[in-house]
């Protein structure tokens, strides 16, 4: 982790330097600025319609997973524009972007997916995620057939 950090910060520093030598010091301090600027205004438009989206899923009464990891990635994105580089501008821009932060959301939510099945097989031993519903029963249930429970297993 430590080596990751080590390698922004000199990609951060490499990228200051190369729009410096550009554009000077006073065009590098204005890029900054701006995409601050631009950066939080879009990071409010986003986050608003990220909220919306939510209220309208969670008022419908359907699982919200693909609005709450948007409203997450959006301030992510928030939080990389503020923080002064064009790395981290351009990181925060991508999630800001519906398209990329579709992306984003798949890889984000199949890690997440793993990682659970992952956490449950730790504690509990293996774990059969399964898809399934119990079918009512019939009005004079039989003693020799017993209840019927259809479904698919989705991850093992």
């Amino acid at each position: 982790m430590a080596v990751a950090f080590l390698l922004y910060v000199f990609a951060e520093i490499a990228a200051i330097w190369a729009v410096g030598s550009a554009v000077g010091v006073l065009g590098t301090l204005g890029l900054l600025l701006a995409g601050a600027f631009i950066g939080s205004w879009l990071a409010r438009r986003e986050g608003a319609k990220a909220m919306r989206a939510f209220m309208e899923t969670a008022r419908a009464g359907r699982p919200a997973e693909k609005e709450l990891t948007d409203g997450m990635l959006v301030g992510l994105g928030g939080v990389l524009i503020l923080v002064p580089g064009f790395v981290s501008d351009v990181l925060g821009l991508l999630l800001m972007l519906p398209p990329s932060r579709a992306v984003a959301r798949r890889l984000w939510l199949k890690r997440m997916e793993k990682r659970a099945v992952r956490f449950a097989n730790q504690r509990r031993g293996p774990v059969m995620v399964v898809d399934s519903e119990v079918v009512a029963e019939r009005p004079e249930p039989r003693r020799d057939q017993p209840t019927v429970i259809e479904g698919r297993v989705v991850e093992n």
